[in-house]
């Protein structure tokens, strides 16, 4: 069931809510437990025959907990639960994602003749998967208290507005807020306003790029103008697609009482693409940083050597987890090097980026712009192949055009909405939110007349019937 569409907005949410707040909202536990009920069901209703390994794994991780809880002082056997629990998890994920992909490369690697099990994919398990280790793993640290009461657990692994694409909630984060939370009007308020941001974001940029985007992709482009125009698109459509749904999974939280961290921080102004990764998808980066990253040795290591050794992993680890693709996994090392490259000649102003002259500023963001489009191509070509046409396409390899008609239909069609994309992945919406604030009339007449109308257009859009699936859905 997707955020952005009718189903969802004017029946699911409308229901949860009516009960929420008219008959549960004042009783502590009855209100998690109905979250819980809805949350399963709205899993089940788009994987409804997957509905079981997402209940294994509260199960599961809600006896790791109690057992790391119950056992915290004997070293030895709670760092060897933490190594199960961990089996457990990565092991679940690796039958369910990897299985196929690695039997396949098997079969071509040593000419052997294994059966490949079609399996599919279930929904959002790769979050709910590092949600459940951050779970096990906060309770070892005493970042947060065992949960007696499995239906908590299953709140926090199943809560809806992040179960299928995030952000990754760490459990540190609302192990408070699972027991202890009060509602109120101008948690509501904001909520309704984020979320509508994020429906605003995926409707009426995310699903007009990826028009684009699809017919540069999975046609191969016809001129270098119309491969340059195809990877714009899916730049601008990944940020607004995935942004966006944060948006709205943020939005939803506090709708309901809880407070989710940023997952976005504006990543396209960035003029490093060390800077990029600080700003994009935030929640699984720190996520990496904190429970890989660091456990490793980290930057802290004597060896450049080892902390080499980390950040590959971490970036391996990053790449593949999403997806079973060579595309992915050399996406993440893609990265790796970038930032090992980074890290050797800009190490001096890594961090200072902003004290550089403004002709130095803009060379630096174009570089990482390119590298990030550069990336995204790998990210977005269905294999390496049709990767590596799409990068002879951009710098006009072979016999192709400088721009075809595809190109000017689709810039006179959406190029309105191409450049709403890049005007606002730019810090204007705090400027403008700030200039409101300062006047009545703005803020009271003028921003949410402008909000009812973006809103109308886009649930227009959605009733139409138009592109809407969300790319996080896939991992």
């Amino acid at each position: 069931m997707l955020f952005s569409s009718s189903l969802f907005l004017f029946g699911f949410l409308t229901v949860a809510l009516a009960v929420y707040y008219i008959f549960l909202r004042k009783t502590k536990k009855l209100k998690n437990y109905f979250l819980l009920f809805i949350s399963l069901l709205f899993y089940s209703y788009g994987e409804p025959k997957y509905i079981w390994i997402l209940v294994a794994s509260i199960v599961f991780n809600w006896l790791f907990g109690l057992l790391i809880d119950k056992h915290r002082e004997q070293s030895k056997l709670s760092k060897s639960l933490i190594v199960i629990m961990c089996i457990f998890n990565l092991g679940m994920l690796l039958v369910f994602k990897y299985l196929g992909f690695l039997l396949t490369n098997m079969n071509q690697w040593f000419s052997l003749n294994i059966d490949v099990p079609e399996i599919r994919l279930p929904i959002g398990i790769s979050f709910f998967t590092f949600q459940a280790i951050s779970y096990v793993i906060d309770v070892y640290r005493k970042r947060g208290k065992a949960q007696k009461n499995v239906l908590n657990v299953g709140l926090y692994l199943s809560f809806f507005p992040q179960l299928i694409a995030g952000p990754i909630v760490r459990y540190e984060t609302i192990a408070e807020q699972i027991e202890n939370r009060t509602e109120n009007l101008e948690d509501f308020s904001k909520g309704c306003y984020r979320f509508m941001i994020g429906l605003i974001k995926k409707v009426m940029i995310s699903n007009q790029m990826a028009v684009i985007a699809d017919m540069a992709f999975d046609n191969q482009p016809g001129s270098v103008a119309f491969a340059w125009l195809g990877a714009i698109a899916y730049m601008i459509q990944i940020y607004y697609d995935f942004s966006g749904y944060s948006d709205m999974a943020i939005g939803l939280g506090s709708i309901f009482g809880f407070h989710f961290n940023e997952n976005f921080n504006y990543p396209y102004i960035s003029k490093t693409i060390t800077e990029f990764w600080r700003r994009w998808h935030i929640s699984l980066s720190t996520w990496f940083r904190d429970y890989v990253y660091i456990p490793l040795g980290g930057s802290r290591s004597k060896s450049k050597l080892r902390v080499i050794f980390n950040t590959f992993i971490v970036w391996f680890l990053t790449g593949i987890w999403h997806g079973a693709s060579w595309n992915f996994i050399l996406w993440g090392l893609y990265f790796f090097i970038i930032l090992m490259f980074e890290r050797k000649v800009f190490k001096n102003f890594l961090k200072e980026t902003d004290k550089l002259p403004l002709p130095i500023k803009a060379l630096l963001h174009i570089y990482s712009i390119l590298l990030m489009i550069f990336g995204w191509i790998l990210f977005r070509a269905q294999d390496l192949s049709s990767a590596w046409k799409y990068f002879g396409a951009l710098f006009k390899v072979g016999d192709i055009a400088w721009i075809d008609e595809k190109c000017i239909h689709y810039l006179s069609n959406k190029g309105v909405f191409l450049l709403l994309g890049i005007i606002f992945s730019m810090p204007l919406y705090p400027i403008l939110d700030q200039a409101c604030n300062k006047s009545k009339v703005l803020s009271r007449v003028f921003a949410p007349l402008v909000m009812e109308g973006l809103l109308i257009i886009s649930i227009a859009y959605l009733v139409k019937g138009t592109y809407n699936p969300f790319i996080y859905f896939n991992f």
